[in-house]
């Protein structure tokens, strides 16, 4: 059902190729609705397993360009999960303080604990997007050793490497891609500025961005083609009809968590008797026995 979807190193990944109004899933908003709805109990049961179990923990992360629907997609089909066993963080341009270290340490710091869903809205992945988009290796200090044209190689290489360890280690990182079309984008930013309650979420900033639009589309590919892995797939949503893009993201969030198959520990039959003795405490403090 998601494997037009998702990129795992086994296929090409073209940009140009694929859709960003595509409703092959579900054609009906009504129905799509309902379905997800029945996603979310389904989602809510398997991440009390997930917290109870203490296995594994999984990363959900989010990319895409300004304006296709994170915000809105996060709150909306994660609103389910219990607060207990999940985070979120937003990773804006580095401080100075992360700057000065390796650039997956403040990632590493928000790496869930087994047991746990984290979700990421932006990640490492802005180190090999804006970073090329941007040309920052040209402005970043690094040691004489390092050639500054190899240093996105680098990046791809280190990502790869840090997704297997975490994989390694019990964590699984699911990425998605949202994948908005320029035109939806130009629709929602005008929503922003004609609609006052949405002013404060435009900034000229977000239509300067504008401007390096096909070379973050380059970036974007060239990311997920150098990063797709088994271990950490890629999946690309089309964006442009948010209804959609909330259907398909519940429905890789539930087929991970079905992967996963968590369970509630077994009660041993030391603790079964210990049991027993707590509830003849019990019972005769509320005069039962």
């Amino acid at each position: 059902m998601l494997k037009e979807y998702r990129y795992d190193g086994s296929r090409k990944f073209r940009l140009d190729k694929v859709s960003t109004d595509e409703t092959s899933l579900e054609k009906d908003r009504k129905k799509a609705e309902a379905r997800m709805q029945k996603n979310f109990e389904k989602i809510e049961e398997l991440h009390k397993r997930l917290y109870a179990e203490k296995k594994e923990g999984v990363i959900f992360l989010f990319q895409a360009m300004d304006a296709a629907g994170k915000d809105g997609t996060i709150a909306a089909v994660l609103s389910c999960l219990s607060p207990h066993g999940v985070s979120e963080s937003a990773f804006k341009s580095p401080s100075s303080i992360e700057l000065s270290h390796d650039f997956l340490w403040r990632i590493e710091a928000m790496a869930p604990m087994k047991g746990d869903i984290a979700i990421f809205n932006r990640s490492h992945y802005e180190e090999v997007l804006i970073y090329r988009v941007k040309k920052l290796w040209k402005t970043q200090a690094c040691a004489g050793r390092i050639d500054p044209k190899k240093a996105l190689d680098y990046r791809y290489e280190d990502i790869c490497n840090y997704e297997k360890y975490l994989w390694h280690n019990s964590i699984r990182t699911v990425k998605i891609f949202l994948n908005v079309s320029r035109k939806e984008q130009a629709r929602r930013f005008l929503s922003r500025i004609e609609e006052p309650e949405k002013n404060w979420k435009f900034s000229g900033s977000d239509f300067e961005e504008r401007r390096f639009w096909d070379d973050y589309q380059e970036a974007f590919e060239t990311a997920i083609n150098k990063t797709a892995t088994k271990v950490a797939p890629w999946y690309v949503v089309p964006a442009d009809h948010k209804w959609y893009m909330r259907l398909v993201v519940s429905e890789i969030i539930l087929h991970t968590l079905k992967e996963m198959d968590p369970k509630y520990p077994k009660v041993t039959e030391e603790r079964l008797q210990q049991f027993g003795e707590y509830k003849k405490v019990l019972e005769k403090e509320l005069g039962k026995s």
